[in-house]
């Protein structure tokens, strides 16, 4: 399929390439991110041995090269953006004494790439990082990979089932492919389901914490509002994990976040301050919820940790009961209000 030819699909490349141009902090997010991260989400992975994305990529490719030191490994990041994630992975490799690697950082913008080849030549690291400029809807990979790392970039991915069944093909024998992203619902919009218990909490804020400052407007109840109206954003975020569970076996899975989402993101994050309690009990009863409502299977998470490869016979590390396939939403998934509803006229 060529993409290119479709005209929807253009004028999402040229936001796409527009937006990102200029943008140098990618990953910037609010203080109330971190508290409810750092505080509710790291503990959890630390069980798994690492503390957040960085970590989960530096523990996994630090064992390929530590379990095959004669080999030269390659490994590509699709997504890399400005290259700050690879460069900090090159670093970390070579701290733990590995040096026989490679680092293909593919992205198509080729402003975000010029960025990470200076910083990478900055950092004394040109020789470990490979730029390559192409769309991941589109690319054929040239070689094999030991592992591939995807870091919030599968949500812009149109061509999943393509770049799928390609990176299935390209890993090498026990390679990997470690993943951190968005799976919630298409735009990142919530589901009916998770809507609910967020407008059960909108109505608890003081108006001072209801202004969108992505939207530059205030919003009396939330507003559920589609991200992939005009650009790549979240595009089809809710295919993400039932593809992979299709094209590859989970050796890892960490799921968390719903409902706490629009509470800490860029759009109305920056309205609470981790310093003041009342912002801090408000997050922590958001999230208590949230993990009631995911472990009752109510509601599914949005963020997902994973290891996937080819190899089968490998155990699926995860967090009871959140397995990869318990966090698959169902087609008949309904609010709570709904089924109340249904119950009452029985």
């Amino acid at each position: 399929m060529k993409f290119g030819s479709n005209k929807s699909y253009d004028a999402r490349l040229a936001w796409e390439k527009g937006f990102y141009e200029d943008q140098v902090n990618v990953h910037d997010l609010p203080d109330i991110f971190h508290y409810w991260s750092d505080g509710k989400i790291r503990p959890q992975l630390e069980v798994f041995g690492f503390s957040g994305p960085l970590g989960m990529f530096d523990k996994y490719l630090g064992e390929h090269c530590a379990s095959n030191p004669g080999h030269a490994a390659r490994f590509v990041s699709v997504g890399s953006g400005n290259c700050d994630l690879e460069i900090g992975m090159a670093r970390s490799l070579i701290g733990k004494g590995h040096q026989n690697f490679v680092i293909d950082c593919l992205d198509l913008n080729p402003a975000m790439l010029e960025r990470g080849r200076a910083a990478a030549t900055e950092n004394g690291l040109a020789d470990r990082l490979c730029f390559v400029e192409a769309d991941f809807n589109e690319w054929q990979p040239s070689r094999e990979y030991d592992a591939v790392v995807a870091n919030q970039a599968l949500h812009h991915v149109v061509n999943l089932e393509g770049l799928f069944g390609r990176i299935r093909s390209a890993l090498a024998p026990r390679g990997r492919f470690i993943i951190s992203d968005m799976i919630g619902r298409n735009g990142h919009q919530l589901w009916p389901e998770a809507l609910e218990i967020v407008h059960e909490f909108w109505r608890q804020l003081p108006d001072r914490y209801r202004y969108n400052r992505a939207l530059k407007r205030y919003e009396k109840l939330y507003e559920n509002w589609d991200c992939s109206r005009e650009s790549f954003e979240g595009i089809r975020a809710q295919d993400i994990l039932p593809l992979l569970l299709e094209y590859f076996h989970f050796e890892f899975f960490f799921g968390c976040g719903n409902v706490i989402d629009p509470f800490v993101g860029r759009a109305f994050g920056h309205n609470f301050d981790p310093q003041e309690a009342w912002d801090r009990e408000f997050i922590d009863r958001v999230h208590l919820r949230d993990e009631q409502e995911m472990a009752a299977g109510r509601i599914q998470p949005t963020h997902m940790f994973a290891v996937v490869g080819n190899d089968r016979e490998q155990p699926t590390l995860f967090t009871e009961p959140l397995s990869p396939e318990f966090c698959l939403r169902r087609p008949d998934a309904r609010p709570a209000w709904k089924t109340r509803l249904r119950n009452l006229f029985r």
